[in-house]
């Protein structure tokens, strides 16, 4: 089976930065990611990182956010910088193997005005 394990959230004042880690229990993933989910707001994708290093953001974010992947590890990495309230929610962790995806438990973001 495999399990996604995120860390790094918490609290932080606008403008601030968080660095969120995602790892994996086994296999390397041809694609991982994070996803983010406010209150009152669907599901909506932050960015991605496919096994060859290429990286694909949310326009909201670009800019801001930098996705990055170590495969010894099989850990994924978001750093956030310039944080503002609007980015406050659930940032869930995602990879994906062949026809499978897999989900993290999710981890709370809160940005302070």
């Amino acid at each position: 089976q495999v399990q996604l394990v995120e860390s790094g959230g918490g609290w932080v004042q606008a403008g601030g930065s968080l660095k969120l880690s995602c790892t994996a229990s086994r296999t390397i993933f041809s694609i991982m990611g994070w996803y983010r989910q406010a209150p009152g707001k669907q599901r909506e994708l932050v960015g991605k990182v496919t096994s060859g290093g290429s990286t694909d953001y949310a326009d909201s974010v670009k800019g801001r956010f930098t996705i990055s992947r170590d495969n010894a590890k099989k850990t994924v990495y978001l750093q956030m910088n310039s944080l503002q309230p609007e980015d406050t929610a659930v940032y869930i962790c995602t990879a994906q193997y062949f026809a499978s995806t897999y989900w993290g438990q999710g981890t709370q973001v809160t940005v302070s005005s």
